[in-house]
């Protein structure tokens, strides 16, 4: 008995210790600059919503054929980027998470640099390359093809800049799945994409679901590549993102509720990408 009064007496000691800690001036001083941080990235968001909610008729924004358009291209586009980067980014990660050869560093850098990339860069380097005049648009162009400033250029600046996030994400996920079960599938007679579909595949899908919804927002917020590369006309290559520029020289509320629709898109992303690595875990 006097033992467990003795450790209760202790830790309880410990407990106040630790709550007058807080009231420590040093701590108080470190929270000054998380206020300031929270404050300086949250403020902007709430304004934004609180001006569209205080918008009368913002139905009337929603029904405009000019969101409309602007939402009909953002999601073909968007969703055809991520088709592709499935269909073609899927084999590189797995390629980089499981082969060892030469030059497999440099691959790595390639694929991540388009992130850190700005993005008035990407479109003047994909105009260097598709344009009429660039090192394969002066063999397209005799045959009529002609990319920049077409729905397809959207499609392939969005490719550009977006399938990095999905590439750098299902490497990871790749990755972290064990060889020793990949091999130990092959042992038990599975082929090699037998292994990949009933092994690897089932337990990287939350990094690559979670690889595919990056790619899609960033896809979907893409503004800079696709200005210089596609041009901003509407119901060809005027996305959501571009409309909110062109309304911002028109009308300032239709913005203001394109902006606030986008916003509230790319939260529910956030939230549905934070979830998924729970949710692994818990299964």
């Amino acid at each position: 008995m006097t033992r467990v009064v003795e450790t209760v007496r202790l830790s309880g000691g410990a407990v106040r210790r630790g709550a007058a800690g807080w009231v420590n001036p040093g701590r108080l001083f470190l929270l000054v600059p998380v206020v300031v941080s929270l404050g300086f990235l949250i403020a902007p968001l709430v304004a934004l919503l609180v001006r569209a909610l205080g918008i009368g008729d913002v139905v009337r924004y929603a029904r405009d054929p000019f969101f409309l358009d602007a939402l009909r291209l953002t999601l073909l586009t968007s969703l055809a980027t991520v088709g592709l980067a499935l269909l073609f980014g899927t084999p590189v990660a797995w390629i980089l998470a499981r082969w060892t050869f030469p030059g497999r560093r440099l691959i790595e850098v390639a694929v991540g640099l388009p992130i850190v990339l700005p993005p008035i860069v990407a479109g003047v380097a994909l105009l260097m390359l598709f344009g009429r005049m660039g090192l394969l648009g002066r063999y397209l162009d005799p045959f009529g093809i002609q990319i920049p400033f077409t729905t397809l250029a959207v499609v392939i600046a969005q490719l550009f800049t977006a399938t990095p996030f999905y590439i750098r994400t299902a490497l990871e996920g790749f990755a972290s799945v064990p060889a020793n079960l990949e091999e130990a599938a092959l042992v038990d007679g599975c082929s090699q994409l037998q292994a990949f579909r009933s092994v690897t595949f089932p337990l990287a899908l939350p990094a690559l679901v979670s690889g595919l919804t990056l790619c899609w927002a960033k896809a979907v917020s893409e503004f800079g590549a696709t200005l210089l590369f596609a041009g901003n006309f509407r119901g060809r290559t005027q996305t959501l993102s571009l409309a909110i520029w062109t309304a911002m020289e028109v009308d300032l509320w239709e913005a203001v509720a394109i902006a606030a629709m986008l916003l509230l898109v790319s939260l529910l992303i956030f939230l549905l990408v934070e979830r998924l690595p729970r949710a692994r875990q818990l299964s």
